[in-house]
């Protein structure tokens, strides 16, 4: 599949912010008083959030029609990512406004953390319920996008703690490294179950010609087609090869030394860079049965 940048930035932005909010929380049930910390972070979760929605207008033919979205909540989970992500932004909003009016906001909080889980689920079964994307078509698609937009997230927290409540720092940082390395663990399992994927298609299966040797002369066409540019992302093996070790390096190996380093700023950079890095080979990875006759001239 070709990665587009709007849902790259889309994914791993919400990720971020709904991991912050998670982590945020979870200090203030933990009996924590640090009004301004909560404040400043509950300004940044919503933020990521709100660069997140507005990146996937990008990814729209016509952003002026967004809101139609919505309308097939019963049968989509984009529609339902549509409907919540708004919904969990208001959460967040709430949950801040509580702590800057000093009122009771723990309900506030646990309505929060019910939408957060609401939006990884809808976000996830997204390409998790595409059962023709085999890659993608396996819980752990569901169990990636949320390890690792949580350990982001918590990796952000530390990083802000640091800042503003430097008694919060080291937990958040171990448990930062500690949700890294399950988030880690899982993508290492996707990555060999796919490695070990065959297409259930063929040429023959797709044409229904019942033949032995069945070969490819020509697309049919002089030029390049929509199925050409939006199915398969037009990069060299060399190039998604290194994107992989990217992404494996990035996403928790070097932030894993810098937060033991007490570098938690640059650790969730380096950390982000890998995961942007990580969404793109997740589409690149992805191999659409109609590449089985368009990749060979794409």
């Amino acid at each position: 599949m070709k990665p587009a940048w709007s849902v790259l930035l889309l994914t791993t932005l919400i990720g971020a912010g709904q991991g912050l909010f998670l982590a945020l929380f979870a200090a203030e049930l933990a009996g924590f008083e640090a009004r301004i910390f909560f404040l400043v972070g509950t300004f940044v979760s919503f933020g990521l959030l709100a660069a997140g929605l507005v990146a996937s207008f990008f990814h729209l033919g016509h952003p002026e029609r967004a809101w139609r979205s919505a309308a097939m909540w019963r049968t989509s989970w984009l529609s339902r990512e549509v409907i919540v992500l708004p919904a969990f932004m208001a959460a967040v909003f709430a949950w801040g406004a509580a702590h800057w009016f000093g009122i009771s906001n723990i309900w506030i909080g646990v309505v929060g953390v019910v939408l957060a889980a609401a939006l990884f689920i809808c976000t996830g079964m997204i390409y998790a319920c595409l059962k023709f994307l085999q890659e993608w078509h396996t819980p752990l698609t569901l169990i990636n996008y949320t390890a690792l937009g949580t350990a982001s997230g918590v990796t952000l927290a530390a990083a802000l703690a640091a800042w503003l409540q430097p008694e919060l720092a080291s937990s958040y940082a171990a448990a930062a490294l500690a949700l890294g390395a399950l988030a880690y663990l899982g993508r290492l399992a996707s990555l060999a179950r796919n490695a070990r994927l065959r297409p259930k298609s063929t040429l023959a299966s797709a044409i229904g010609v019942k033949h032995p040797r069945i070969a490819q002369i020509a697309q049919g066409a002089m030029g390049g087609s929509f199925n050409t540019r939006e199915f398969f992302h037009g990069r060299p093996r060399e190039v998604v090869r290194a994107v992989r070790w990217t992404f494996l390096a990035l996403v928790f190996p070097v932030p894993a030394v810098l937060l033991l380093l007490g570098q938690e700023a640059l650790a969730f950079v380096v950390q982000y860079a890998g995961l942007l890095a990580e969404r793109w080979y997740f589409f690149a990875e992805a191999r659409h049965p109609q590449n089985l006759y368009y990749q060979a001239i794409a």
